[in-house]
Parts: structure tokens; C-alpha cells; sequence
């Protein structure tokens, strides 16, 4: 197999990622402009979270961490890579299967476990409705996502990278077609989520078996390997679990405030677009890498993987930090205030998005650190790391929302996430000479914040200069283009100019492999 281009990979990830991203924005945006922060909009927001919060708990995290150093090593010492993925593709789906007819009867619980806010209003019914339509979403995306970790391991992003596009290609289209024939938003939306599951897994599927892992569903089978997974999965889904009570926490707050929940999705869309493209990009090429090399007791390898991903997180995600945290309200502003959606709801969601803002470094960069845990298989110190994230999230939701309402939730988020990339980074320091900071990290990352300075005056001084065309019908949009256009224009120029990167380092990195 030919070794992973460490840098192509994040590119290639980020690219798709990124298109994901855009058009999941075109989506929110027809989304709130339709229905607004009102109860049609909310109860469909809490009925996709759910199986995408155990999708997390099951696939993306858990499972995924433990599967794929797993399938890595395999295919490394060609130890029957695929029968291993057969064997995990069939007791995975076993459980999904059981787990989406259970969840069918608990509905009611379900909900007012995410929303308890919901019991006294009509809110509650329709996500009940709602959320038995969706839920079976999470057999077919978490399917997907050990097909998308078996392409990874190969080298090969492309199709899994892609594949979240039909997610919203899909729910874009449902909603043309209700307002072309003048159906209910909420019910063609709902049910173009199932629809967009069988999509994406019929989609990585085929890009499997071209790629030689034909996977077929079969009788689950108790092997030593599939032990020795669920082994390691058990503290990995229990630190998924700790990150989804965060995330409960945070919208059973919202529940208790008209509208917040929709406030809390829309600013998460925004800060997901560079947490999407940058963390989702190392988290896919990282784990296998450092499997491989670790596998193999490449220890520099490790290092210069572990440090090139670092400074590939920081270079992206501290300006965009500064971005969200600067010009919010024109941001919001231009994306998502029409139509139903009006100011007051606009001004709501700057702030939370904002905030989280602050937090973007910290969710990317425990991307970075998290697979040097997973790598060794040693996924129960990250859930000891999670439980005190948990506790601080919780004690600030809760305790903080009586003070500043639901803006708590959101502070909660970002401060947990800080905490868990300190308790990370101090594990990380005990793990020998692999994960160790070059010079070249060090020395860049200071440059980046140089660079994010210089930005950050740039913004705030064209921000100055537009003024009301940034919230001018007709105009603000291309008053945005140049506010985003001076952003990146200074940033880059800035770090190029003083050696925070190098366009060529990028080019070569592609060429031949970092």
C-alpha cells in the first residue's frame, strides 16, 4: 500500500468536508428563513439530533477508535483485514438493529431527555412524531462510518469525505419539493432523513467493495478479535457518553428559553464549517497514520505526523477563532436574517456563536491529541478526562443559566472543551518522545498568533469603514465578501510574509508526503 500523504489527506478530507459544510449553510439558511426559531423548527432540531448524538456515541467515536488501530495494524501485517471488518460490520449492525426498535417504544423518554422543556407544549408530540420517523437514520450512518473508517485505513478519503454531501443534497431537496408542491417543511424534512441515510451507506459501500472489502451483513460472531474491540471500545463509548450529557446538558437548558435551541444550531452550524474542514480532516488521516507508524515503532515518523497535524490545526483554526469572535453580527446578519428569522433572533445567535468562537481551538485541537491515546489503545484515559469535562460543563450550564439565561450552555461548551484539551496535553506529555513539539511547531504557532493580530486589526477597522452596508437589504452581502476577502487577504499575506507558513511547504507536502 503506498504511505499517506499526511497533508493530501487533510486537503483532500477538508475539501469535501468543507462542501458538506456550504451546503448544510444553504440548508439552514432555507431552514430558518421557512420556519424560524418556532416549534415546528425546534421539534425537528431535537428529533435528527438524537440519532446523531448515538450515532457519535456508537460509530464516529467509540466504535470508529477502537476499530480502525485495530483494522490498521491488520491490514498492515496482512492478518485478514477483511474478515475482521466483516465481523464488525455484522455484530455493529445486530446492535443498531435492536437499539432503533427499543428506541421506537422509549420516543417519549428520548425526547424529554434531550428537551424536557418540550413537556408542556405542543413541542413535544411533534418531536416525539419526529424523532420515531428519524432514528433509523443511525443504522445506516453508523454502518457507514466503519465502511468510511475501512476506506480511511486504506488511504482512501475521497468517497467517505464525500459522502456527508448526500446528507444535505438530499435534505435541500426535500425542501424544494415541499415548497413546490406546498407540502409541510417539517414532515418532508423528517423523512428525507432516513432516506439520506441509505444514500450514504449505499454510496461507501460500493466504494468498499471496489476498494476490495465487500462487507456483507451476517450472524454476529463472538471471535477474540471482535472481544478484544469491544474490550477496547467499552471506556471509548463511555467517554462518547460523557460528551453527549454535555451536549443534553446544553439543550435541556435551551428547552426552558423560546427559541434557543435554534439559536444554539445555528451558531454551531457556523463555528462547524472550520471545526468541520480542520478537525474532521486530522481526525480521519491522523489515527490511521499514527497507528501504522506506531504499529511499526516509528517514533520520529509519529512525531513529525503528530506536529505537522498541530501546526495544520492551528494555522486555520486560531483566524477563524478570531473571525467568529469579531464579526459575529455581520456574519449572522448576512447568513441567516430573512424572513422568519428576524434581528432580535439574529442578535441572539452572534452572541452564541461568539462564544463559541472562543472554543473553536480547543475542539480542533483535541483531534490532534485525542488519537495519540487512541493509537496506543489506551481509551480509558480520555474518559477519565471526559468525566471532569462533564462535570465542568454541567456546573456552568446549570449553574451559570439562571444568571445569563442560555447563553450558558454555550460558555459550558467552550469552557469544557479548553479543560479537556489542558487534561490531554498533560497525558500526552507522558507518552515518550513521539509526542514531543519541534522547533518548527513552536516557532510557527507564535508566528500564527502574529499573524491573527494583524488580522484581527484589519477586520475591525473595514467593519468600521462598511458600517451600515453590512445590514443594508441589497448590499450587505457584497459588504460581507470584502469584510471575509480583507480577513483572508491579511492573514495569509501576513503569514507568508513572516514565515507562519509557506505555500510551498504545502505544494511538496502534496508532491511527496509529510
Amino acid at each position: 500500500m503506498k504511505p499517506i500523504r499526511l497533508v493530501a489527506g487533510f486537503l483532500t478530507v477538508g475539501f469535501w468536508t468543507l462542501m458538506s459544510r456550504i451546503l448544510g449553510f444553504v440548508r439552514d439558511i432555507v431552514f430558518a428563513a421557512k420556519l424560524g426559531d418556532g416549534p415546528v423548527a425546534e421539534a425537528f432540531l431535537i428529533a435528527f439530533s438524537l440519532p446523531n448524538m448515538f450515532r457519535r456515541f456508537f460509530a464516529e467515536g467509540a466504535f470508529n477508535m477502537a476499530f480502525v488501530p485495530m483494522f490498521s495494524k491488520k491490514l498492515e501485517a496482512d492478518d485478514d483485514p477483511k474478515g475482521f471488518a466483516n465481523d464488525a460490520f455484522g455484530g455493529l449492525a445486530s446492535i443498531l438493529i435492536v437499539f432503533t426498535l427499543l428506541a421506537q417504544v422509549a420516543m417519549p423518554w428520548l425526547v424529554l431527555a434531550m428537551a424536557s422543556g418540550f413537556a408542556a407544549d405542543e413541542r413535544f408530540q411533534l418531536a416525539t412524531d419526529f424523532g420515531r420517523i428519524a432514528f433509523p437514520y443511525i443504522l445506516f450512518i453508523s454502518l457507514a462510518a466503519l465502511l468510511s473508517g475501512v476506506l480511511n485505513a486504506t488511504g482512501r478519503f475521497v468517497a467517505a469525505a464525500a459522502a456527508p454531501v448526500l446528507l444535505n443534497v438530499i435534505l435541500i431537496g426535500a425542501m424544494v419539493a415541499a415548497e413546490l408542491t406546498g407540502g409541510d417543511f417539517g414532515t418532508y424534512l423528517v423523512w428525507a432523513v432516513p432516506v439520506a441515510g441509505v444514500v450514504q451507506l449505499a454510496f461507501v459501500w460500493k466504494a468498499a467493495a471496489r476498494a476490495g472489502f465487500r462487507l456483507t451483513l451476517q450472524m454476529p460472531r463472538m471471535t477474540p478479535d471482535m472481544k478484544r474491540l469491544a474490550w477496547i471500545a467499552a471506556p471509548a463509548m463511555l467517554a462518547g457518553g460523557v460528551v453527549q450529557i454535555n451536549l443534553l446538558v446544553g439543550r435541556q437548558v435551551a428547552s426552558y428559553f423560546d427559541g434557543a435551541i435554534q439559536y444554539l444550531n445555528l451558531a454551531d452550524r457556523l463555528y462547524q464549517l472550520p471545526l468541520g474542514v480542520v478537525a474532521i480532516a486530522i481526525g480521519v488521516v491522523l489515527l490511521p497514520d499514527l497507528s501504522r507508524r506506531l504499529a511499526a515503532e516509528d517514533t520520529d515518523g509519529g512525531r513529525n505526523a503528530l506536529n505537522r497535524a498541530a501546526e495544520f490545526a492551528l494555522l486555520l483554526t486560531l483566524p477563524a477563532a478570531v473571525a467568529l469572535i469579531l464579526i459575529a453580527d455581520p456574519i449572522v446578519s448576512v447568513l441567516y436574517q430573512r424572513g422568519a428569522f428576524g434581528a432580535d433572533a439574529a442578535a441572539r445567535t452572534a452572541v452564541v456563536t461568539g462564544i463559541y468562537g472562543a472554543g473553536l481551538p480547543a475542539f480542533v485541537l483535541q483531534k490532534v491529541l485525542q488519537p495519540v491515546f487512541f493509537a496506543r489503545h489506551d481509551t480509558k484515559t480520555p474518559f477519565h478526562y471526559a468525566l471532569v469535562a462533564m462535570v465542568i460543563n454541567a456546573a456552568i450550564a446549570v449553574g451559570v443559566s439562571p444568571i445569563i439565561g442560555f447563553y450558558a450552555a454555550a460558555w459550558a461548551t467552550t469552557l469544557a472543551a479548553w479543560a479537556m484539551v489542558i487534561l490531554l496535553w498533560r497525558g500526552s506529555r507522558q507518552m515518550g518522545e513521539a509526542t514531543r513539539l519541534d522547533a518548527r511547531l513552536k516557532r510557527r504557532t507564535l508566528l500564527v498568533l502574529l499573524s491573527c493580530g494583524v488580522m484581527g486589526v484589519c477586520l475591525l477597522g473595514t467593519e468600521y469603514l462598511l458600517g451600515e452596508l453590512l445590514y443594508t437589504d441589497g448590499l450587505r452581502y457584497l459588504a460581507l465578501l470584502v469584510l471575509v476577502g480583507v480577513g483572508i487577504a491579511s492573514y495569509f499575506g501576513t503569514a507568508q510574509l513572516i514565515g507562519a507558513t509557506s505555500f510551498g511547504d504545502i505544494r511538496r507536502s502534496m508532491r511527496r508526503g509529510a
